[in-house]
């Protein structure tokens, strides 16, 4: 996963790095944001961008502004010290993702760019496991001929599990992956969706198997 960092101080920047590097991204540092939009024009392959608010040349509001006003749809995870919820408000306006204000965990930060770059990854246009298969474009599901119909985050559980058949997944990671910022939803409504799922696919030949302690599972039946 390639990061691009915006970030004007220099020990955070390099904390940034070392702490995503450490997970598996790779990581380019720009101080400014004039460097940063003259990057983005040429179509760097950054996944996500984590971008600060204040920096010299372009500010993020603008770097952000330009950005979507030339069709780009990466990610970008605001940083800044400011805390007034008028700058929060500005940046999701202008397009921007998510918002993280100083100082905050690193630990949170990596699950936030790691949650924003799972939501904008590329998707197949189709699923299929034993008799359920999904058309992602159309948003239809069916068991064999039938189509079976869906709430909106039954269909975001459902083609989640069936992104990681076969593999567990936390109630936490479903949540994480399926909801937008700023929505909420609690791990007893992730069970409510699993138990409406089971009913709406028992006839596919797959099941969601609960594995105590740690998640859910979407396999074939045996």
């Amino acid at each position: 996963m390639h990061i691009l960092v915006v970030e004007d101080d220099v020990v955070l920047a390099d904390g940034l790095r070392r702490v995503l590097g450490s997970h598996g991204m790779a990581v380019e540092v720009v101080a400014n944001g004039t460097q940063a939009d003259q990057l983005l024009q040429r179509a760097v392959a950054a996944e996500v961008v984590v971008l600060d608010i204040g920096l010299p040349g372009l500010d993020g509001f603008e770097v952000v502004r330009r950005l979507r006003a030339r069709g780009s749809a990466v990610p970008v995870l605001l940083l800044t010290a400011r805390d007034a919820i008028e700058d929060r408000v500005r940046g999701l306006e202008l397009g921007a993702d998510d918002y993280l204000v100083k100082p905050f965990a690193t630990a949170e930060l990596v699950a936030r760019v790691k949650a924003l770059a799972r939501r904008h990854a590329p998707r197949p246009t189709g699923l299929a496991l034993g008799k359920l298969s999904l058309d992602v474009d159309a948003r239809r599901a069916r068991v064999g001929d039938k189509v079976t119909e869906l709430s909106v985050r039954e269909w975001a559980v459902l083609e989640y599990l069936l992104q990681h058949a076969a593999r567990v997944v936390s109630k936490q990671q479903i949540i994480d992956a399926i909801l937008p910022w700023g929505d909420d939803i609690t791990p007893n409504a992730v069970e409510v969706y699993i138990s409406r799922l089971r009913l709406k696919i028992a006839d596919a030949g797959v099941s969601i198997r609960t594995i105590r302690g740690f998640g859910y599972m979407l396999e074939l039946t045996a």
